[in-house]
């Protein structure tokens, strides 16, 4: 971190405490408003860079190659880009410090050599040791053996089948396709096209990856391995199935293939509709192209070209490079995040006292309207009667609302006073509706869709990439909670009480909650506790005072908080990580939503984030210098699997804990 020098000015320590003075957090949050406010874009929306791991760098040179399309300059700057992230041991890791991890290298690997390589260079040479090392190609997960399988480097038969019948499921069938998570869906149907039609692009012997192959890929056992301790398993009982699959493509007993493309096609295309492309997730999109070519839609072809702009959309191209790395470089995003940026960063100006009616906060708050769902997507498959409300996360995404989003943007509409107060009025409470409308069985509320919670799903074997269910997650229900408060809900109402049994349910007998949509339990327990007060859940009570104590275990000795990704492969580290400005943020509004406004703790806190606010009002959530420089991770994609850097969660969430701490100061001075 770069603290800033002369930005916050430090108290006298009181009762040997070190306050920060109120003049000096008033400063801090007019420079964090200001700031913040500078980066709005003209139409009103805020849309921080998303940041993930190489795979995206990687997966854009194989599509183009693949495809033979690309721009050579763009794809050498994605090379590069690539290049930054590989660890000293030759391996590439799905977050900043974490180990590394053997799917993502063998794509980074193989992506250097369609980019015309040698195996002998040096870089290639320290990544194929650590690859051999810990057991080749065949250690890889589905969906980068598929992708090696098109361009001639896997065998078809050896990888999990993801058959395109999937899709002809009825709806009352216990396997049916919206069993599963809204984006393993995205990802899938289009899959299961290449699976069915089976591309194959032959390339050059020299930019193949035998060599990652352990004994030789001839001498290459790939076929997946059954569960021999237990042989009566799930595991093994959809081994069975996958081989019979298998089987029957081989001697082509695939009487209803025809109808099952058909119908994957239809359903693919009629989510492009009103969408920034398929699920407007980047893996999705990405199949989806490659699904078009393999039914023969050419590259000019209208669908193929709006699926490749919007693929390309996801891109920023850097050719003169940035102060921090001066070589030219092209990174992509794995989605982009205008909805929930927008209404984030209004919740936290209306909090630090922007007036209602202030130009700047209307117009972006009647962007946020313009973005409303109307229409029904796949989350009425299983909500029938409720009609159509909330929102997405991105520019445009109507088949793929999620709560998370909906209830973030109900929280910053009541911090606006619109003009058009009636009609702002019908749409939050259509949206409140829709809410409560996606409630789960167990009282929480999960993303996109209401009770995907089959656990069945996780032994098939094409989910390894361990994404397979959206269930319903504490810091969700957390954020809903304090939105339903600010709308006039209290614990009167029996859906209320449901979702606060199901949080203290989920509680871990330490104290803290676990965070699905952040890293980690920092995340999760500052949500639940912001729920439970503005509910009105007393903060005396065991549970909060538990989590307190919990969070002010876990600080750091330098006044932070932080948490590595790593805590969601290895609970004991819950809480343990490098100071962040997030994660400090969040921690200091989890304790003073538990009553703890005059705990050296928070105190701490205050003063780290003060001493690290930079001159331009900003914060920084970064390690290393220079070329090495890299985003902390504090957002989640998927636990265990991919992670996010949000380029603005440093910024508007010390902005909302300064506010908080300043409010709380004010009613007890």
């Amino acid at each position: 971190m770069n603290p800033s020098s002369g930005t916050a000015r430090r108290a006298t320590p009181k009762f040997g405490r070190i306050d920060a003075a109120l003049e000096s957090v008033e400063a801090a949050i007019a420079r964090s408003r200001d700031y913040i406010f500078s980066i709005q874009h003209p139409e009103g929306y805020w849309c921080g860079e998303l940041e993930a791991d190489s795979m995206l760098e990687a997966d854009y040179i194989f599509v183009h190659r693949f495809l033979g399309t690309g721009d050579e300059g763009k794809m050498q700057r994605a090379l590069t880009e690539m290049l930054r992230f590989q660890n000293e041991d030759g391996s590439w890791s799905i977050y900043p410090g974490a180990p590394g991890n053997i799917s993502l290298t063998v794509k980074c690997y193989f992506a250097c050599k369609l980019m015309g390589w040698s195996q002998d260079e040096p870089i290639l040479v320290k990544a194929r040791e650590w690859i051999l090392a810990h057991g080749g190609v065949v250690e890889c997960n589905t969906f980068t053996k598929i992708y090696l399988c098109a361009l001639g480097q896997y065998e078809y038969d050896a990888v999990p089948a993801v058959p395109p019948e999937i899709v002809l499921f009825p709806k009352w069938f216990y396997f049916n396709i919206y069993e599963i998570s809204s984006w393993s869906r995205a990802i899938l149907v289009p899959l299961s096209i290449a699976y069915a039609k089976k591309p194959f692009k032959k390339i050059p012997h020299e930019q193949g990856i035998d060599e990652l192959f352990v004994g030789g890929r001839e001498n290459a056992n790939l076929h997946l391995k059954w569960d021999n301790k237990n042989w009566i398993s799930w595991r093994n009982f959809f081994l069975m199935w996958d081989r019979i699959a298998h089987w029957a493509e081989r001697i082509h007993i695939r009487p209803l293939r025809k109808i099952a493309l058909k119908k994957a096609e239809k359903w693919m295309l009629e989510r492009f509709e009103m969408s920034d492309g398929l699920g407007a997730i980047y893996p999705a999109m990405l199949n989806a192209i490659v699904a078009l070519r393999c039914l023969g839609y050419s590259l000019d072809d209208p669908q193929v070209i709006r699926a490749m702009d919007e693929f390309e959309k996801l891109g920023i191209d850097e050719p003169m490079g940035t102060p921090d790395y001066p070589e030219p470089t092209f990174r992509m995003q794995p989605c982009m995040s205008p909805v929930w940026d927008t209404a984030q960063a209004i919740f936290a100006l209306g909090e630090a006292g922007v007036p209602r009616n202030d130009a700047r906060m209307l117009r972006a708050a009647d962007w946020m309207l313009s973005k409303e769902v109307r229409h029904k997507g796949d989350w009425a498959m299983k909500v029938r009667n409720a009609e159509p409300g909330g929102w997405y996360f991105e520019f445009n995404n109507e088949f793929y609302p999620d709560v998370d989003d909906t209830a973030q943007v109900l929280l910053a509409l009541n911090k606006v006073d619109n003009p058009r107060e009636r009609y702002q009025y019908d749409v939050c409470l259509r949206a409140i509706d829709w809410v409560f409308s996606m409630q789960c069985r167990n009282g929480g509320w999960a993303s996109f869709d209401k009770d995907n919670t089959k656990m069945i799903f996780q032994y098939i074997p094409f989910a390894d990439h361990n994404a397979m269910l959206d269930p319903p997650t504490v810091d969700i229900t957390g954020r809903i909670l304090e939105m339903l408060a600010l709308y006039g809900y209290t614990r009167k109402d029996k859906r209320v009480e449901k979702a606060i049994k199901f949080i203290y349910d989920e509680q871990e007998p330490d104290g803290s909650w676990f965070g699905r949509w952040g890293v980690n339990y920092i995340y999760g327990t500052f949500l639940v506790l912001r729920g439970l007060e503005a509910i009105g859940v007393w903060n005396h009570e065991p549970q909060i005072q538990q989590a307190a104590e919990w969070i002010r275990m876990v600080q750091n000795s330098d006044g932070g908080w932080g948490e590595s990704c790593g805590s969601y492969d290895d609970p004991t580290t819950r809480g343990v990580g490098v100071s962040t400005p997030s994660q400090t943020a969040w921690a200091i509004l989890g304790l003073l939503s538990a009553g703890d406004n005059r705990s050296d703790s928070v105190a701490k806190g205050v003063r780290w984030l003060l001493d690290h606010q930079q001159k331009d009002g900003g914060w920084d959530e970064s390690m290393g210098e220079g070329v090495g420089r890299q985003a902390i991770y504090t957002g989640t994609g998927f636990p265990r699997v991919f992670y996010l850097a949000y380029h603005q969660y440093r910024n508007y969430f010390p902005l909302l804990a300064l506010t908080n701490y300043k409010r709380a100061m004010e009613r007890t001075a």
